[in-house]
Order: C-alpha cells, then sequence, then structure tokens
C-alpha cells in the first residue's frame, strides 16, 4: 500500500494538462493522522507544481485522515461515496473539487 506523500509524489503523472487549460487553482491537502502531512498543488494555465507545507491562497482546501487519502488515491474507497458520507470534506471553492476527477485521472 503506498504512502499518503507517495501519491502525492505521483500527482503529476495522472494531471492531465488539457483539462487544467485557463485554470488557475491552489488546492490545500490536509491529511491527519500517522503518515499525514500538508501539502498544495498550484494549477496555472496547465501547469502543475506540488509542494510540502500550507499556502495561504488556497482556494480549495480538502481534509482528510492519511488511511482514507491512501484508501481514495489507490481507488480502494470511491471519492464521492467519501465525501457524501465525510470521510473527506471540501472548503472553499466546491465547483472546483468536482472537477478534480477531470483533472487528475486516475490510472
Amino acid at each position: 500500500m503506498p504512502t499518503v506523500r507517495e501519491i502525492i509524489e505521483r500527482m503529476p503523472g495522472s494531471f492531465d494538462r488539457d483539462a487544467a487549460r485557463g485554470l488557475f487553482a491552489v488546492i490545500q491537502f490536509d491529511i491527519g493522522g500517522e503518515g499525514g502531512g500538508r501539502w498544495h498543488a498550484t494549477i496555472r494555465d496547465g501547469a502543475l507544481s506540488i509542494d510540502e507545507g500550507t499556502s495561504e491562497a488556497a482556494s480549495l482546501t480538502i481534509s482528510a485522515s492519511a488511511g482514507d487519502y491512501v484508501l481514495i488515491g489507490t481507488g480502494a474507497l470511491n471519492e464521492q461515496l467519501a465525501f457524501m458520507t465525510g470521510r473527506i470534506t471540501a472548503r472553499g471553492d466546491t465547483a472546483l473539487a468536482m472537477k478534480l476527477p477531470r483533472i487528475f485521472k486516475r490510472s
């Protein structure tokens, strides 16, 4: 089973530049518990950068436990079901949250 860090580090490989064209957003990931941490992804017109730590400019903040984030990241837990049951939460631009499955394709 991969770690949260490994899933975050793999995000550029699943990033769809075309789906992110024209978009500027900062997505904060606050992952709690053992193996968790904080990272932020900056999307700027089809380009992606990921940095460890927090961003004051976050458009969207996604929070989950490390265990649930790994389950979502590996496809073992459906992200829509996780949102509906409160296992993952989103604050801020929820319209952006709905676009994430198109921007980050699961292999």
